[in-house]
């Protein structure tokens, strides 16, 4: 028999924890730590039982500096284990490339340039295909020689989803049917239409990302919280306490 699915209002999360899940930071550390600061400045002033910080993946690509955002990552989990990452697949793909240098894969199509730069190395070449092979041959062994190995590591040790209560955090979605404990990492990164067009309700509340939307979208199944920070300049988040939920969001125009 299938598990009863839970409407976004009836949701809860655990008792006496309260939650954020931030989405898509795309190399914007600027916003990531404005949100952070609001994040702390709450919890000081409420002062939660408990609390956790979900991230919910893509920190890479695109915006202005990927290496600050993952920098600012990993200081903030080794000085408190409740900032908790997921793995998105410009995360992933980030990873791929480092091992394969496909110059038609997603790191290079798709705001892996931006990445590189903030590393100190430039993937651009001139038009011709020699030109494009040389520069890619020397840029992925400068990029290899530029990202630590604690980036690497961080990389690889993303989970690719994480529950509380009522809500099943992850980047990109569910596939419907499928039990949340069976679900395919390959969906839980990449999913969209499947998963945005079923209308009936999950075992929990599915939290994600990775389908841009002008802003926050709150579903009876589930909650989409990436608002193209590295473009809109709004980074936003969803926060549970107990029965209360809500959108946090933090703005900077300009990168």
């Amino acid at each position: 028999m299938a598990e009863p699915g839970i409407h976004f209002l009836d949701a809860r999360g655990p008792d006496g924890v309260r939650l954020y899940a931030i989405g898509d930071v795309h190399g914007r550390l600027d916003l990531l730590a404005a949100m952070h600061q609001r994040i702390k400045a709450e919890i000081e002033q409420d002062r939660p039982a408990d609390w956790r910080v979900i991230h919910l993946g893509d920190y890479v690509d695109r915006g202005p500096d990927s290496k600050g955002v993952i920098d600012f990552l990993i200081e903030a989990r080794e000085r408190e284990p409740r900032h908790l990452m997921l793995a998105g697949n410009h995360d992933i793909g980030f990873l791929e490339f480092l091992g394969t240098p496909d110059p038609e894969g997603l790191f290079m199509r798709y705001g892996g340039v931006q990445t590189a730069l903030s590393y100190g190395v430039s993937l651009t070449a001139d038009a011709s295909w020699f030109g494009k092979a040389e520069t890619m041959r020397r840029g992925h062994a400068a990029l290899i020689e530029a990202a630590p190995q604690s980036h690497v590591d961080f990389l690889r040790s993303l989970p690719f989803s994480v529950t509380f209560g009522d809500f099943f955090f992850c980047h990109a979605g569910i596939r419907p049917g499928i039990p949340l404990e069976k679900q395919n990492p390959q969906d839980l990164v990449w999913i969209r239409d499947v998963f945005h067009n079923y209308s009936g309700l999950y075992p929990k509340i599915v939290v994600h990302g990775h389908t841009p939307v002008p802003e926050a979208e709150v579903m009876a199944n589930r909650v989409n919280v990436d608002t193209l920070a590295w473009q809109s300049g709004m980074l936003s988040a969803l926060v549970v306490d107990g029965a209360d939920k809500r959108i946090l969001e933090m703005a900077i125009k300009e990168a």
